[in-house]
């Protein structure tokens, strides 16, 4: 049964069965890698994306709800040519180390600073909660607070 939503941007239309994965049909059927599988389990957060503007863990989100809604990738992340602030900070701050998480980090990093432009720690630990085997949180952590920098300095 077809699907259609809008990806990055622009609409497209997957045949998948409506109760797998939106994971699968983004890398599979859409051929975008940078979303990760992790855990399948919605615990690790690798395969976060955007559904709406919110951060949903893709890998327990059945394409059948991905219908008529607006779902982001980190390849859509930029906009027009211009990496998102998210992006930047972690350029700036060196923040991966194998790298394979932080597609996941980054989405869930977007999405929290859309609600919370100038997040505490706190609101760092209640919202960021994937996981990362090569523990850079310490990078992150500075990365999101550069990023929350970036995103409130006038252009």
């Amino acid at each position: 049964m077809p699907t259609t939503f809008i990806l990055n941007g622009r609409p497209v239309t997957v045949q998948a069965d409506p109760n797998s994965p939106l994971l699968w049909a983004i890398r599979d059927e859409l051929n975008l890698k940078g979303t990760k599988f992790g855990c399948g389990k919605a615990a690790c957060g690798a395969c976060t994306l955007h559904v709406d503007g919110k951060a949903v863990r893709s890998c327990s989100y059945a394409v059948k709800f991905a219908e008529g809604k607006s779902i982001t990738t980190i390849e859509g992340l930029s906009q027009e040519g211009k990496i998102h602030p998210v992006q930047q900070a972690w350029m700036e701050e060196i923040v991966p180390q194998c790298g394979y998480c932080q597609p996941g980090f980054m989405m869930a990093t977007a999405a929290m600073l859309a609600e919370i432009p100038d997040p505490t720690d706190e609101d760092i630990d209640r919202n960021i909660v994937n996981v990362c085997r090569c523990a850079t949180y310490y990078r992150m952590r500075k990365a999101i607070h550069r990023a929350a920098e970036i995103s409130n300095t006038p252009s």
